[in-house]
């Protein structure tokens, strides 16, 4: 008796998981970083299977990692949420809207490249999408500002500096970033255990 309760907990648990994924990825234009905005306020603010600091580290993860970013956080969030089936079921979820789309739009593609208003309302949207990805970049920003860590804040003035002003790639900004990271991680662990 025990044991379906539990399962059938566990699949309500990946029933939403996957129409939460479904339906971020359904209404989702723009790329990757929007889909991790909405994916913030479905499953920190909204569901609270995850905290803020822990989306933040899963967004600097799908974005490091080789692929999309929706799917790479979709991976992430589905893994923390209900281990390997809800990594799957994430993965679904994101990635079934995008491939009907795409098979839509591919198979009337020359109707769709001449249209005026096809056009028009890709432009609009464009305009939509980036105000979504500076408001992710507000919220995420203001977050390292939260910690009070200087060394955090320089990191992220630089990486801004290096990726606006001297287009530097953003691999490059990743790689050193984490090597910082994993510096002042060993230098922490170095001085708890000196104590």
């Amino acid at each position: 008796m025990e044991m379906e309760e539990k399962r059938s907990k566990k699949n309500a648990l990946l029933l939403k998981l996957f129409l939460s994924t479904l339906y971020i990825s359904s209404l989702t234009f723009g790329g990757g970083f929007v889909i991790v905005t909405f994916m913030k306020r479905k499953f920190v603010d909204e569901l609270h299977w995850i905290d803020e600091q822990e989306m933040l580290d899963l967004a600097a993860l799908a974005q490091s990692s080789p692929g999309a970013i929706a799917v790479n956080a979709a991976i992430l969030v589905g893994w923390r949420v209900c281990g390997f089936a809800g990594m799957l079921t994430a993965v679904l979820g994101t990635i079934l809207p995008p491939m009907l789309i795409l098979s839509v739009i591919s198979f009337f593609y020359a109707a769709f490249a001449s249209n005026v208003y096809v056009a028009l309302v890709l432009k609009g949207m464009q305009a939509g999408v980036a105000a979504v990805i500076l408001d992710v970049v507000c919220g995420l920003g203001s977050n390292v500002f939260k910690e009070k860590s200087g060394l955090s804040i320089a990191i992220m003035a630089a990486a801004f500096a290096a990726t606006f002003f001297f287009d530097v790639n953003v691999i490059y900004i990743i790689l050193t970033a984490g090597i910082i990271g994993a510096g002042k991680a060993f230098w922490i662990y170095r001085k708890g255990k000196t104590a």
